[in-house]
């Protein structure tokens, strides 16, 4: 039986957040202390503003991440940020692909050198993949992602798949348990028994358990509920012990 891959529960915080959320972490310490989650890695992936401000991991036990990056080290790029900055700035993970920076024009081989940029600055990259309702209802979304996959993963020793339906995102809409189910199996032969894949699609504490439970789950993608430390803590919470 394979070794049961460590949950991470990822919060992205888009474009939320001003100075004072810098000490939110020890909040979520507060409702959940690290003695308790032995069995998990707690991420929030702030504003690129705040992470340099950000509690430090060491005292809190909360990860820090980057939300994207740019493919590059340095250069004439204004208004991007390198892997090595969010490296410089404390982050040990960073989201590549989100559905909104596909949408905003990200291709997938865009994704996969800004995955490739990541490991070479020394941060694990979260690489999101996910189908839309118009490709999901023509019966093409398990081809979609395999595609994606495919197209957005360069060769990487330590990497995070991200499995977030497009329709599901921001919408109120989840995807039923056996839909998760499914699609994160079909992942998993595709990708191997030793690499994460979150399920990222509207998570909240009502549904954290039912989809934290399932087999190929290994953590969470959180948008909305990861801008409140309560719910964060209950996500969190909902991750099923070793």
């Amino acid at each position: 039986m394979a070794k049961k891959l460590r949950t991470l529960i990822a919060a992205n915080w888009k474009m939320h957040g001003d100075m004072s959320w810098v000490f939110k972490p020890a909040d979520f310490a507060g409702l959940y202390h690290a003695d308790s989650r032995k069995h998990l890695d707690v991420l929030i992936c702030p504003p690129a503003t705040l992470l340099g401000s950000m509690l430090d991991p060491e005292q809190t036990g909360v990860l820090l991440g980057g939300q994207d990056c740019h493919a590059e080290t340095s250069g004439a790029h204004t208004g991007k940020i390198s892997a090595e900055m969010l490296k410089d700035a404390g982050a040990s993970y960073v989201i590549v692909g989100h559905s909104e920076c596909r949408a905003a024009g990200d291709t997938d081989a865009d994704v996969n050198a800004k995955a490739k940029a990541a490991a070479r600055a020394g941060i694990i990259p979260i690489i999101c993949v996910g189908e839309t309702e118009a490709e999901r209802n023509k019966g093409k979304a398990q081809a979609v992602v395999s595609a994606q996959i495919k197209a957005s993963l360069p060769k990487l020793k330590d990497y995070v798949i991200a499995y977030e339906p497009v329709w599901a995102i921001g919408t109120g809409k989840t995807a039923t348990p056996d839909d998760v189910d499914e699609m994160h199996n079909a992942i998993r032969e595709q990708v191997g028994a030793k690499v994460r894949i979150l399920y990222g699609g509207s998570v909240k504490p009502a549904n954290a358990e039912s989809l934290l439970a399932l087999k190929n789950v290994n953590g969470a993608l959180i948008g909305g509920a990861g801008l409140e430390m309560e719910s964060l803590a209950e996500i969190a919470k909902a991750a099923p012990q070793p």
